[in-house]
């Protein structure tokens, strides 16, 4: 029997221990081998960057849930975890952590510096996964950088490569300064910062001057002054019909003295500064689409670094904003500069860092997505989506793409391209299926002249894969995914995993880790990767703003865990609809700590009243079946919406049941007639609502429950318990309703009154139907005498104040509002048909409110249920 008080900070870590300890929630290949009785999750790895916080927790628990859940529904979870410890994020964590630049390393010196740094880190963050209790088979575990994933990603990239999903191309690309990599459209974000508009005067080239001699000119408004030197073009729009006689002209760049083409073009934006607009390679994608469209020349006036090239002349070496600055006073000496004035606009920047991007011409690798875009819509409109508005992202963001993938980085970090190329024709060199993983920097080509040209040198490729074009294979890794030499063709080693059944993730990289891994996986197998994808939102703070560092405004997984326990930050993330942020609340943290105390007192209790043994199922009483049929519909409601992954609907609900129906009446009901005597039918309903409670709580409180169905059953874990089942039996459910309202209508008559709840009272009658009740209710709440009636009472509405909206009032009757006011009060009024005459005046409905109350004219006191009055007679 449950003793004292609940201890969850003893409890908890020691369940924590025995569940990874005996590995309770280990994958059983054996018993897998039917997909039917597999449910596979496709668990988000974390980037290894820094602390568990709270998006690791919430996101967690919500997955456990579901974990938890089909486990109990009979199902061979797969419930793994991994961690992303390849690419940007465990650089930049590595190099600070240490101090250090990876230029300064060979590629393998700093990757082994990474594995040391981010394995400190994985640790850590294992530990504290653990001591939250999650349900993770911890024998499944990867990291994005081990050997076999580096194998399954380098085998990716030779097979999309031989199918033609991927070319090599030196073209425009993304670029971030800061990182000094190429990166993809996924990898950027919009950011509001301020910026200036600067009026340049551009001089037509050749034209014949006005009469003062000065050549013919025309404004160009641009935020960017720096990129004058990479001006390539101007373009004017055919239906610019003041400007028309420019196009075929040419202008001078002011400052640098090359003549550009004046260009007609639709893509010009009339509302935007003077209409007019010049093209350089590059300041965004319209200057790629001109400049591929109109085959312009090439000027390069930033490098990777940020840093002006020599075609800057002489303001070559300086950083972007320092040429800016010297350039715009310049154009204003020169007397080029007409306006500059301040103005806030869209910035696209590196998500990582913060840096705003530049597009420069480099040679990357590409994953083609441009063509195929209605495929993978197509891909995603197969999947159920939880909550469904969450396809709408995954569409828009397809809908809006304007770059196939780039999927090389130039890092240190990273898995290496599988490639070498000739170095006298440049041809494409791939690795050997059976040899990967391999790095081209230090082993050796699987050939020893060019198929192509018989050149026997070799140039390896020293960039490595994007992050996600790993962590985009998380299916596939977990699956198994190999190539089977022996049969010629791709195997999975856990093909019943496959499709995985749900993929949960956050909203905010629905463009970059489930696109991308819809992507792959279908482009490898020719199959959706997932039958379901659960999103959630993001944390925010209790005034529901972001949680971030640069607030201040972060609070530590840790820091509230000294404070509650793991089953109340659990209930917290339960009270969540998914899809939709959820504020951080000490509030919910509260709720989630009185229940599990409510449950652990409510348990004692019920151990004290029923007997060690199992009782079989006797006769049961009116209220013992209703209760029993209750419980049955709160056990359909609780499985639809776990089901559906609505979760907060499913906890409130069996709490409010739990708490107000089964606590706070029929518990008071069994436990008076237990200790009157020997009641089987209450001793047998109170055993199986108990033990029912405690699985529909399972996945959610897991601890306590854990807890309570060991010390109490001994019949093994209640997490591998099965999922109750209705029972089916037949009861009057409505008058049953009726007479638990009528024992809380009673309850607080008897608190309103200060009269103890074991105070007898003399007589009450019931008007409403409450038959097979009445015995239960008159013990329950010491009535000495008690009748029911089907006819309803004799009662009468009583107005008991009008109340004016003087705003209405008023303006109407002035000085006359006194008298109104006067005859209210007095009783001095007519209300008839919607209308108050009072005082002389007539008053429309829309002038006043009546306050009314229900009063009954016989004997005693009415005290009003739910579906019945109750007239107390004492």
């Amino acid at each position: 029997m449950p003793s004292g008080e609940y201890d969850p900070e003893t409890v908890e870590a020691k369940w924590q221990r025995q569940w990874v300890d005996e590995e309770t929630y280990a994958f059983d290949e054996a018993a897998a081998v039917d997909p039917n009785t597999v449910f596979s999750i496709d668990t988000p790895p974390p980037t290894v960057s820094g602390n568990l916080h709270w998006g690791h927790v919430y996101g967690s628990i919500l997955q456990d849930i579901v974990a938890r859940y089909q486990r109990m529904q009979g199902k061979e979870v797969f419930f793994p975890f991994g961690y992303d410890d390849n690419g940007i994020a465990s650089e930049r964590l590595t190099e600070d952590e240490l101090d250090v630049r990876h230029q300064d390393y060979e590629r393998h010196e700093f990757q082994d510096l990474c594995r040391e740094v981010c394995r400190e880190y994985e640790d850590t963050f294992t530990e504290n996964m653990q001591s939250l209790g999650f349900s993770i088979d911890w024998n499944n575990t990867y990291r994005t950088i081990e050997p076999r994933v580096q194998r399954i990603s380098q085998l990716s990239f030779i097979d999309l490569y031989e199918q033609g999903r991927e070319y090599r191309r030196r073209a425009p690309a993304i670029w971030c300064p800061e990182c000094e990599t190429a990166i993809s459209q996924v990898e950027t974000e919009d950011d509001e910062r301020d910026s200036h508009f600067h009026d340049i005067a551009f001089d037509v080239a050749d034209s014949a001057g006005d009469e003062n001699g000065e050549n013919e000119s025309f404004t160009i408004s641009t935020t960017r002054p720096e990129l004058l030197p990479a001006c390539v073009a101007v373009f004017v729009h055919p239906d610019d019909d003041s400007n028309q006689h420019l196009v075929g002209e040419e202008a001078v760049v002011p400052l640098f003295g090359h003549r550009v083409p004046i260009i007609e073009d639709e893509r010009v934006d009339l509302e935007t500064g003077s209409g007019i607009v010049m093209c350089c390679t590059f300041g965004d994608q319209t200057d790629i689409e001109w400049y591929q469209a109109h085959d312009l020349d090439l000027r390069l006036a930033i490098d990777e670094s940020g840093t002006m090239t020599d075609v800057a002349g002489e303001y070559s070496g300086l950083d972007g904003e320092a040429a800016r600055e010297r350039i715009v006073a310049d154009l204003d000496d020169a007397g080029h500069l007409l306006d500059r004035r301040p103005i806030s606009h869209v910035v696209n920047v590196h998500e990582r860092c913060g840096t705003a991007v530049e597009f420069l011409v480099s040679e990357q690798w590409y994953v083609k997505l441009l063509d195929k875009k209605e495929e993978y819509l197509d891909a995603g409109r197969s999947m159920d989506w939880y909550p469904e508005k969450m396809f709408t992202r995954y569409k828009n963001w397809i809908e809006g793409l304007e770059w196939d993938w780039s999927i090389s980085r130039q890092r240190s970090s990273g898995i290496p391209f599988p490639v070498w190329y000739c170095e006298e024709c440049d041809h494409e060199i791939m690795a050997e299926r059976e040899d990967l993983p391999v790095d081209p920097l230090s082993d050796d080509p699987p050939v020893d002249a060019c198929p192509e040209c018989g050149h026997d040198e070799f140039v390896p490729e020293d960039d490595v894969f994007d992050t996600w074009a790993t962590s985009s294979l998380t299916p596939l890794i977990n699956a198994g995914w190999d190539w089977d030499s022996e049969a010629g063709a791709f195997q999975m080693e856990l093909p019943e995993l496959y499709p995985f059944d749900m993929r949960p993730q956050g909203h905010d990289i629905i463009s970059f880790w489930l696109f991308h891994t819809v992507v792959k996986c279908y482009e490898h197998t020719g199959e959706v990767p997932f039958d379901s994808v659960m999103i959630n939102g993001m944390v925010l703070d209790e005034n529901r703003v972001k949680m971030s560092k640069s607030l201040g405004n972060i609070i530590s997984p840790q820091e509230v865990l000294e404070e509650y326990p793991v089953d109340a930050a659990r209930y917290w993330a339960a009270g969540s609809a998914v899809g939709d942020d959820l504020p951080y609340s000490e509030k919910g943290l509260r709720a989630g700590e009185k229940l599990l105390r409510k449950l652990w007192n409510a348990s004692k209790l019920v151990d004290s009243l029923t007997p060690e043994e199992r009782l079989d199922q006797p006769a049961l009483k009116a209220i013992d079946r209703w209760l029993l049929a209750e419980l049955d519909d709160q056990i359909r409601f609780v499985d639809e919406k776990l089901a559906n992954r609505e979760f907060s609907k499913a906890r409130d609900r069996l709490r409010s049941f739990f708490w107000h129906t089964f606590c706070d009446d029929y518990l008071e009901i069994a436990k008076q007639r237990l200790r009157d005597g020997e009641d089987a039918s209450a001793a047998y309903t109170l055993q199986t609502a108990h033990r029912r409670f405690l699985k529909l709580f399972a996945p959610t409180l897991a601890h306590v429950t854990e807890e309570l169905w060991q010390e109490l059953y001994d019949a093994g874990s209640v997490h591998t318990s099965e999922w109750p089942e209705p029972l089916g039996l037949d009861a009057d459910l409505a008058a049953g309703e009726t007479a638990m309202s009528v024992v809380g209508a009673l309850r607080k008559y008897k608190s309103d009154k200060s009269i103890p709840l074991n105070a007898e009272i003399d007589r009450v009658e019931v008007f409403g139907d409450i038959s097979g009740f009445e015995d239960d209710i008159r013990r329950v709440m010491h009535v000495a005498e008690l009748e029911a009636y089907d006819d309803a009472p004799d009662i009468e509405s009583v107005v008991t104040g009008i109340d004016l909206d003087y705003a209405v009032v008023g303006p109407e009757f002035g000085s006359s509002v006194p008298d109104i006011e006067a005859g209210i009060e007095s009783g001095d009024y007519e209300l008839a048909d919607g209308v108050l005459r009072v005082a002389g005046h007539e008053l429309d409905g829309e002038m006043f409110e009546v306050e009314e109350e229900r009063r009954y004219s016989g004997d005693g006191e009415m005290v009003e249920a739910d579906d019945a009055v109750v007239v107390v007679q004492n």
